[in-house]
């Protein structure tokens, strides 16, 4: 998972990127032509934005960027990664290298997730 600041987030060009609202069902949406989503957590405690990412991902099957927006914390990431996010923007005064930590404390996990389906034991050797 990337990892950008607010000011990185803004600088970039939007062309071809849908920003979803958390109470939007992306099954009823025409997703032809879009190369990223970016998804709002309102507040740390909404986490609608994972249900929308794990549908994008597993039962849509979007192979775009999905990117998490808006009040983005540090110990949100690896459930992020774990639901199908790519890249996460980080809430104005957040360190980008404590972040970067969260991530690189976990190597594997035992279960599956969006976008590794199949849990450990059943991966081959």
């Amino acid at each position: 998972m990337k990892i950008i600041t607010a000011q990185e987030h803004a600088s970039e060009a939007s062309h071809a990127v849908l920003t979803l609202a958390n109470d939007v069902d992306p099954r009823t949406l025409d997703l032809s032509g879009i190369t990223r989503i970016d998804l709002q957590f309102p507040a740390f405690t909404d986490g609608r934005a994972y249900s929308q990412a794990f549908l994008l991902r597993r039962r849509l099957r979007f192979a775009g960027e999905l990117r998490a927006i808006g009040d983005v914390l540090i110990d949100q990431l690896l459930q992020m990664q774990r639901t199908g996010f790519d890249v996460a923007v980080l809430k104005d005064g957040v360190d980008a290298s404590a972040a970067q930590r969260q991530l690189d404390r976990y190597a594997g996990f035992y279960q599956g997730s969006a976008v590794q389906t199949h849990p450990h034991f059943a991966k081959a050797a």
